[in-house]
């Protein structure tokens, strides 16, 4: 998987709203042990990131990281199931039945913004641990 994603990564030279770097820092935030990561591309339409935590039965996505493609340049959704993290400072879109059918929050990121890109690797750590929490308690 991570074969692909680099190759994506080669590919993707054309950066007009900048957002490239913090999806290289998204990956690295998302890789661990206990974490697979599936990477699913549709041309010209997106690429997502799929974060899973591995469980005994089965594994369970706990981050969602979409590059969408757009006219004016490719933009991050990075979303969660709403249950999984806090946004206390209402940076994210409440989108309901919108992840997989469930409740989700997604957070655009559309330029450089080092305050959201960090405010969004807390809720990558949140989420993470709130799964990984729960995976143990089932």
């Amino acid at each position: 998987m991570l074969g692909t994603v680099q190759t994506y990564l080669t590919h993707w030279q054309a950066d007009p709203k900048q957002v490239r770097p913090f999806f290289v820092r998204l990956l690295e935030s998302l890789q661990s042990p206990e974490v697979f990561i599936d990477f699913v591309e549709r041309d010209g339409v997106s690429a997502s990131l799929r974060a899973k935590v591995a469980g005994p039965v089965a594994e369970a996505l706990f981050c969602l990281v979409d590059v969408v493609e757009d006219i004016d340049g490719r933009w991050l959704s990075v979303c969660f199931y709403a249950d999984t993290v806090s946004d206390p400072d209402e940076h994210g879109n409440l989108v309901p039945q919108g992840l997989l059918s469930e409740d989700g929050y997604c957070f655009d990121v559309e330029a450089p913004n080092p305050v959201l890109e960090a405010y969004i690797l807390e809720r990558v750590d949140e989420a993470r641990g709130r799964v990984r929490a729960e995976r143990r308690h089932t």
